[in-house]
């Protein structure tokens, strides 16, 4: 089952949450800082430890620390600059790496995901919403729950729309 639901990541029961990462692992603005906020430094920490950086498509996983979730997969997606340097493609295999991180831990039967690179990576959402949902319904029997967590009304719309709900 695919939910949609306006809210903070943060907060949520699961047993996973995607980070929107950027590619040097060390938090930033957005959900990766609230992400990481939320977390607390032992996060940061881990992240120091284990990894040096996260190439654009690509996922790692940590543990969740002080967050509801016990793991974290951060996710790198595409800074959006016009769509000619395979940006689509980068995104969803950002989707793709998340799902596959996740399934490879072997216990995460629940994962929430942000709208990735729709911040100030600048993708434009309703494309991003469709590459997102797609990758959703591709992993729709590996998980018992997956949910996109998202912003603002706008952003569920598209998901909702993606999805053929609207």
């Amino acid at each position: 089952m695919i939910e949609v639901v306006r809210g903070d990541i943060t907060t949520l029961a699961v047993d996973a949450i995607v980070n929107a990462a950027n590619a040097a692992l060390r938090g930033g603005g957005g959900v990766d800082g609230a992400i990481h906020r939320a977390a607390g430094p032992g996060l940061l920490d881990e992240l120091r430890r284990r990894f040096d950086h996260c190439d654009t498509g690509d996922a790692v996983l940590t543990g969740g620390h002080a967050l509801p979730a016990r793991f974290v997969v951060h996710a790198v997606g595409p800074v959006w600059e016009g769509g000619a340097r395979d940006e689509a493609a980068l995104l969803r295999r950002a989707y793709e790496r998340a799902f596959a991180v996740a399934l490879d831990e072997g216990s995460i039967r629940s994962i929430a995901l942000p709208a990735i690179s729709t911040g100030i990576y600048g993708f434009p959402k309703a494309a991003a919403a469709e590459i997102a949902t797609d990758a959703m319904r591709a992993h729709e029997a590996d998980f018992d729950r997956i949910v996109a967590c998202l912003f603002d009304d706008a952003t569920v719309a598209l998901y909702e729309r993606a999805l053929g709900r609207a």
